[in-house]
């Protein structure tokens, strides 16, 4: 989880009401806060650095574990205390408290508004209220923005395409739709008019992301929508197909995150061995073994999911996949555990995280029998993380001798000393990085945002080392 202190907003002529905002949790509530920012800009507002040199705040909360509900609270107490007007929006407004209240004003009551997730509309309507806009967004211009796209808070380099909201699923472990709902799919067309606006603002990396990827436009029956007038089903196939082509136009990536390992994903394959989208899937595996499986009440016959491992390896061999799994969860037997250690190894998952059990309120794995011991679960995440890292190692030393593409991400003095970037394997922030050494060539030059081919030389942990050629 991230912190994100905003002041991406530039001085408008005159005098503007100053907004302080703070962005916590995933990349899907990093999208929330560029809608608000990108509203908050086109009426003329500005941002400040600092809490006390505001008018008033924004936070924009996590609430998906317990660690996240902690750094939520104390971010708003903290705000409250160096400034005293602030709005709270995010997942952990949409959070039941103890007295059965919403559990910010239940801690915090002195906060001026709480809203959900996915609440632009709701948390202007706040700043409305306690901080009049200074002017009419339709007659001003939105600076430093991608057009209808709207400002983004990552590096101008690469941004976030959320595609939905929500999600269908009820596992037992989440409470993530009691917060953002089911899944409501956004109109393919806006969505693509999203993404070609990123790609014409420079973006070289476009990252689609949602609760549920695979099952984009499910709930509205893959009905046909329209781009440039074209008929263009609400699909993930259709829609990877058409970003494919629009990423090539451009020269630029498009990676698929928090992608359900369905069937239907087989179709997505060939695209990235064809070299349409990156050949990379975040695929939130979570256990390998039936039993763990069905208590999780995980979708898609998770028992199946070595063999569709194997079956996209066979169509894409240089298929990246990355992997969230949780260890310790209630019931959890040794032999379970070592099932998934097994999986680890034979499905060799390039990236694995691994969360240990941890009880979250209102989640129903909470009251399933077998909680084991909190030393117990972190003891078993340990083990987890040992073998996950053999196997990264291992993969990632096969790489040495290779020449692959490079999107830079650091370059001091043009890099002329070396820099940072990452390969199609890594995903900003969440994956591991290209240490770039100096160039062999005086003549050779590093620029931020753009691609350079490396010569891999070494393994340094998680990351590979490689000379720019």
């Amino acid at each position: 989880m991230s912190e994100t202190l905003i002041s991406t907003i530039p001085a408008l002529s005159g005098p503007a009401p100053r907004i302080g905002f703070v962005s916590l949790g995933c990349p899907k509530a990093l999208t929330d806060s560029e809608l608000i920012l990108t509203q908050l800009s086109a009426e003329g507002y500005q941002t400040s650095k600092t809490f006390d040199g505001a008018d008033l705040v924004i936070v924009n909360t996590c609430g998906f574990i317990d660690d996240a509900v902690k750094e939520s609270l104390d971010t708003i107490a903290e705000a409250l205390s160096a400034n005293g007007k602030v709005i709270v929006t995010g997942c952990l407004g949409a959070k039941t408290g103890e007295a059965g209240g919403n559990m910010v004003r239940e801690i915090h009551p002195s906060v001026l508004a709480v809203t959900g997730p996915h609440a632009t509309q709701e948390v202007m309507d706040a700043v409305h209220a306690h901080l009049p806009k200074p002017h009419d967004p339709f007659l001003d211009l939105v600076p430093n923005a991608f057009g209808s796209a709207g400002l983004k808070l990552t590096p101008r380099h690469y941004a976030y395409l959320k595609i939905s909201e929500g999600c269908n699923h009820r596992c037992t472990f989440c409470i993530i739709p009691s917060m953002r709902g089911d899944l409501v799919s956004r109109p393919i067309g806006d969505v693509l008019k999203e993404a070609k606006a990123l790609f014409e603002g420079g973006v070289k990396e476009l990252l689609v992301i949602s609760q549920d990827t695979s099952a984009y436009g499910v709930d509205v029956k893959y009905r046909t929508g329209f781009w440039e007038g074209k008929p263009i089903k609400t699909r993930m196939l259709e829609l990877v197909q058409t970003l494919g082509e629009m990423a090539q136009a451009y020269g630029a990536w498009v990676r698929l995150h928090y992608v359900y390992p369905y069937p239907s994903v087989d179709e997505v394959i060939p695209l990235m061995a064809s070299g349409w989208v990156l050949p990379y899937l975040d695929v939130p595996f979570q256990h390998s073994h039936p039993d763990v499986l069905r208590r999780m009440k995980r979708p898609a016959s998770g028992e199946k999911n070595l063999e569709r491992i194997q079956r996209w390896r066979e169509m894409c061999p240089q298929l990246v996949i990355r992997s969230t799994f949780i260890a310790g969860f209630p019931g959890e037997t040794e032999e379970e555990f070592a099932h998934l250690l097994d999986f680890l190894r034979e499905a060799q998952i390039d990236r694995a995280g691994c969360f240990a059990y941890s009880p979250v309120q209102g989640a129903a794995a909470n009251d399933l029998p077998g909680m084991l011991p909190t030393a117990l679960r972190e003891e078993r995440r340990s083990r987890f993380m040992a073998v996950a890292e053999e196997v990264s190692v291992a993969r990632l030393r096969g790489r040495i001798g290779a020449t692959m593409q490079v999107l830079v991400d650091s370059a001091p003095a043009m890099g002329r000393r070396g820099g940072v970037g990452r390969s199609y394997a890594d995903a900003p922030e969440i994956d591991g990085v290209v240490h770039l050494l100096p160039p062999e060539k005086m003549s050779k030059t590093l620029k931020v945002g753009e691609f350079t081919s490396a010569r891999i030389v070494d393994v340094r942990g998680h990351d590979l080392v490689g000379v720019p050629v």
